[in-house]
């Protein structure tokens, strides 16, 4: 258990690097693309589409799995040592395609928030300022309000009013 755990850990950071690799070339999906392809199928040369990189998750799980079955028998003719090989793979394919996943995440947040920073460095600022000036109206406010309230009982003594009492004599009721 504790063996795939680990592999499943390193297989998300292999993903991350992975994707992270394909996001900045993609040499070798595009000469084995000219390799494949004739002339007129042959992808753009501004496409920046990979084995992982822009493709679809079908896409990703098959040439993810080729890779570490290419992986497995190359192990397995050179290693004499047997391992639980199939929890070992599974876990590293699983792994793998969650960090590429993960790390497609974090590229297109980083690619968000670059674009965005300097509007939200606006944002920021200007929520600030409001906040400063609504802080010092409250401020100006309240010494207003009070000045206001000592005013308004200075210049109105409440009048004495009648009981419920007093006033039913008055209408002859009591």
């Amino acid at each position: 258990m504790t063996l795939e755990l680990i592999i499943f850990i390193a297989a998300i950071l292999f993903g991350i690097l992975l994707y992270w690799r394909e996001s900045k070339s993609n040499k070798i999906y595009r000469t084995l693309n000219k390799i494949m392809y004739s002339k007129e199928l042959q992808m753009s040369p501004h496409s920046t589409k990979g084995f992982i990189y822009e493709q679809n998750f079908l896409m990703r799980l098959v040439y993810i799995s080729l890779l570490f079955i290419v992986a497995i028998l190359i192990s397995k003719l050179f290693l004499p040592i047997e391992i639980a090989t199939i929890q070992l793979f599974v876990s590293s394919i699983v792994g793998t395609l969650i960090g590429t996943y993960l790390a497609g995440f974090i590229l297109k947040s980083s690619k968000v928030i670059e674009a965005q920073s300097e509007t939200l460095e606006d944002v920021v600022q200007n929520t600030l300022n409001k906040g400063k000036d609504v802080f010092e109206d409250l401020k100006n406010k309240d010494n207003k309000a009070i000045e206001v309230a000592k005013e308004e009982i200075k210049e109105e003594p409440e009048v004495e009013k009648k009981s419920a009492r007093e006033r039913l004599k008055d209408k002859g009721l009591m």
